[in-house]
């Protein structure tokens, strides 16, 4: 059956299959956007919303209140005003000003510099204990602001994992994020995300992928299992239903 195929996937092929996608795509590099306070805020004002809402809001945010006293000064209310436009603006507000005030208790000032002192999975459970912050935030505020070797999983990095045998189908992003840690060479990290997350968005999309342009589609497990074949076929008995419906 489809989504139990074995994941035990080899960590140099795993590496081979990072080459050929850079092969295409180009290999990435490492460049710190944000420092991990300002990272950890941009990060939740992302959450279910795309960059394109989520950044203009973050600018906005700092514009308003370039201070993070200024922040928690102004409160929940005046701060949801300020980052209306990134969505969910109420629990994105509320959730911000409790991180700030989290970290300042813990630490006594609005800093995250002491995480780069922690062990890895240490710092990402720290930061799991704020507000609003889950494993994928956690994981990007340490991948992208401190260059620490985890992997953060959306839509593109969870759904080609699966596809390609590394991660059951039906694990979860959240699970997901701990099993690619003991899959993934380390070292490999953060190649990892950025490259699954370029392949899905340019040829291995939901709801189906351009296998013909895949360069990785004979290492492919849904692939080998006339998975996209199978998909397509349930799509197409799903749109006959829903035309036939009243």
């Amino acid at each position: 059956m489809l989504g139990t195929h074995s994941t035990t996937v080899p960590k140099d092929e795993i590496r081979s299959i990072l080459e050929q996608l850079e092969a295409r795509f180009g290999r990435p590099r490492l460049i710190a956007r944000f420092d991990p306070m300002d990272e950890l805020v941009s990060c939740i004002l992302s959450q279910h919303t795309s960059d394109a809402n989520s950044f203009p809001a973050f600018t906005n945010l700092r514009a308003t209140y370039p201070d993070w006293q200024d922040v928690v000064d102004a409160g929940p209310e005046r701060v949801a005003d300020a980052i209306r436009k990134a969505g969910l603006a109420n629990q994105k507000s509320k959730n911000i000003v409790a991180c700030l005030i989290e970290i300042y208790t813990r630490f006594g000032s609005y800093t995250l510099e002491p995480l780069r002192t922690m062990p890895t999975l240490q710092a990402r459970k720290w930061l799991m204990e704020l507000p609003g912050v889950g494993p994928k935030t956690a994981s990007i505020v340490l991948c992208f602001s401190m260059g620490r070797e985890t992997i953060p999983v959306d839509t593109h990095v969870y759904r080609v994992s699966w596809r390609i045998g590394i991660l059951p189908e039906h694990v979860g992003e959240v699970k997901a994020h701990d099993l690619l840690l003991d899959s993934v060479p380390s070292e490999l990290a953060f190649r990892y995300h950025v490259d699954l997350i370029q392949h899905g968005r340019v040829i291995c999309k939901a709801p189906l992928p351009n296998c013909s342009a895949c360069p990785i589609r004979e290492r492919c497990r849904w692939f080998q299992a006339g998975g996209p074949e199978q998909h397509a076929s349930e799509l197409k008995v799903k749109r006959r239903k829903v035309a036939k419906a009243p």
